[in-house]
């Protein structure tokens, strides 16, 4: 009953629900009939809350169908299926319990729901399935397999988990004879039992359309369809204009969507015309103006239910005369790390790349082009001087300065996992897995090989290995371990693939929960 898949909601109601199973086999008390009659009422005022904040789901949905139709009436038809077929069986839920409990006169008093000839009489006939045991068991059926046909392959993730909750099949007993899954968990319970179980299928089916919705919307249906997490951003079709030009270049919406479109842009004073209005962007054709900086200003205009959303543009450009100095810029950032080749691009505006020269401290070109390969040395800076000569003849030159930076401390994994937080593991997977060093969030793709290790495991000495697998020596203090301990992988050395002769910060160690 229990799934990694499950959220911990539904975990814990299925373990209490196994508990109650496992009391009610050994002796029907009337505190055990309580503790199902307040799981039930747990469970209905969980479905509550959650149909509660479906619905809000469901009616953003809706709204923003109206507003951004291309890009959201698709989610919404699926969505709308969904809602469909949940209201229908949690309603035909409702029913069959309020068909199985007419006779009770004060549904509280759970004491009192301790038989099992209601269930049993109400889904069997003399021990065979009837018309309303089959009934109910092709309601539960339709309802998962048409929910998993709504989700076709776009969302076949979550199938796994809706097979699961409303899975009918024939189930195993401790004997090892197969029964139907009615007759498993209905046949023989008290009317509490069953009435509780009927809820939990109930919190199934909002659960179920919390996480299709949750996917739709990829787990933030507010924030992404909010028009207010929008920015939008100029990007001309090159960083600098002579006099006399015209700009050209276009403004994106941050986060481009190709189903976007504006009602207006005014930018400058001036309204785009519709033509220039495309979508997801807006193609700009005007004189760059007289030489310095220049500003971009306006906004865009959509309409967001019954009100218009504004959103401001605002940038710059620089109008530069004809070219006098070098433009340089790395092509990974402004600083350039020791120990690996670092990628620099040299440029002069209006100057063919033959007619530049660049030199630095540990700087060569790639063939006749404008791309270059700097190896920094010792010290906290390198400046790069560079010389061009113009068409008329005029010899120009321009130099730059950037950071030297040290290469910065990776961290250590585990069968690929980083160890930034306690990972766990069965002892097993541990005994064969790879240790390894990687630098997360580092802007170049470096090759880094781990030469040594060492384990320590709770109550034994800290053991040193060579490679990147436990050895013998390792796989025994490991087999002394116990499910919750932790073992530590700590003084991991490695080394840059081709550079020996640079020595990496100290790496972090990874910290191992045993699990079993």
């Amino acid at each position: 009953m229990a799934s990694s898949k499950l959220s911990p909601r539904q975990k814990m109601i299925n373990l209490m629900y196994l508990i109650f199973i496992a009391m009610l086999a050994m002796n029907m008390s009337k505190e055990v009939l309580s503790a199902f009659g307040y799981m039930k009422l747990k469970l209905e005022d969980g479905n509550t809350t959650l149909a509660t904040k479906n619905q809000a789901a469901f009616e953003s949905l809706a709204s923003k169908a109206i507003d951004q139709k291309a890009k959201y009436e698709s989610l919404k038809i699926k969505a709308d299926k969904i809602k469909d077929l949940s209201d229908n069986f949690f309603e035909y839920l409702d029913k069959l319990k309020a068909e199985l409990s007419k006779t009770i006169i004060n549904p509280n008093d759970f004491e009192k729901m301790d038989g099992t000839d209601i269930v049993d009489q109400y889904f069997f006939n003399g021990g065979d399935i009837n018309k309303n045991g089959q009934a109910f068991l092709t309601n539960m059926k339709n309802y998962r397999d048409e929910v998993n046909g709504i989700l076709g392959k776009d969302y076949a993730a979550i199938s796994p988990t809706v097979n699961q909750r409303f899975q009918t099949d024939d189930v195993t007993d401790r004997e090892g004879s197969k029964q139907s899954w009615l007759k498993y968990y209905f046949e023989g319970y008290p009317l509490i039992a069953s009435l509780t179980r009927f809820t939990q299928i109930q919190a199934d089916i909002k659960e179920t359309e919390s996480d299709i919705l949750s996917a739709m919307l990829q787990g933030q249906l507010e924030s992404d369809v909010s028009l207010t997490n929008y920015e939008a951003i100029v990007v001309a079709d090159k960083t600098a204009f002579f006099e006399g030009e015209k700009f050209t270049g276009k403004i994106y919406l941050g986060r481009k969507d190709p189903t976007l479109k504006a009602q207006k842009v005014v930018i400058n004073g001036s309204e785009i015309k519709e033509a220039d209005i495309q979508k997801g962007q807006v193609v700009l054709n005007f004189p760059a103006g007289a030489i310095g900086s220049r500003d971009i200003k306006g906004e865009f205009f959509f309409k967001e239910g019954d009100s218009i959303v504004k959103i401001p543009v605002a940038s710059t450009y620089a109008v530069v005369p004809k070219p006098n100095s070098a433009v340089i810029s790395a092509d990974k950032m402004n600083v350039v790390y020791r120990g690996i080749p670092n990628p620099i691009t040299i440029s002069m505006p209006g100057i063919s790349n033959d007619k530049i020269s660049a030199s630095a401290q540990g700087l060569t070109r790639v063939k006749n082009s404008g791309s270059y390969m700097m190896n920094p040395g010792a010290g906290r800076t390198t400046k790069i001087s560079v010389t061009g000569v113009r068409s008329d003849g005029v010899k120009v030159s321009s130099a730059k300065e950037f950071r030297i930076k040290d290469i910065p401390a990776p961290v250590g994994t585990i069968r690929g996992e980083l160890g930034n937080d306690v990972l766990k593991m069965p002892r097993t997977s541990l005994g064969v897995a790879t240790i390894g060093a990687t630098l997360p969030d580092f802007d170049f793709d470096l090759n880094l090989t781990v030469i040594s290790f060492s384990i320590k495991v709770p109550g034994k000495p800290t053991i040193n290995i060579e490679g990147t697998r436990l050895n013998e020596a390792g796989k025994n203090a490991l087999s002394h371990t116990r499910q919750g301990d932790n073992v530590m992988i700590l003084n991991i050395k490695a080394k840059l693939v081709g550079n020996d002769n640079y020595y990496l910060k100290k790496i972090s160690p990874v910290i191992i929960e045993i699990t079993n």
